[in-house]
């Protein structure tokens, strides 16, 4: 019984130290998100952190179409890098689940 907790504990320490690298990797991962005519290009890491932001002249001319050109050129970098990092930490977080029966169903 003991055995068993103290190896749970064990493989709880390493899936933590395991979602600490994942977390610092995904700092390096970077996102590019363009607008749609490839005026506005955006680089962001996996973390949601924006690294870069690339606006062509001709949208320095009208300070409205700028706005909603960063609007929803960061809300779609900010979606993808949503995915990549939610993806990345849950397969981690999963790895690192005990094997408890019936919990599969219960994380679903």
């Amino acid at each position: 019984m003991f055995g068993d907790l103290m190896g749970m504990m064990g493989k709880l320490k390493e899936t933590q130290e395991k979602v600490k690298a994942t977390k610092e990797r995904l700092n390096h991962v970077i996102i590019d998100e363009t607008s749609s005519d490839n005026l506005l290009k955006i680089s962001i890491t996996a973390n949601r952190s924006i690294k870069n932001i690339s606006i062509d002249d001709s949208l320095l001319q009208d300070k409205e179409q700028l706005e909603d050109y960063l609007i929803l050129t960061l809300n779609k970098a900010i979606e993808r890098a949503t995915e990549v990092n939610e993806t990345e930490l849950g397969a981690v977080a999963k790895e690192g689940m005990p094997n408890i029966p019936g919990m599969d169903s219960f994380l679903k």
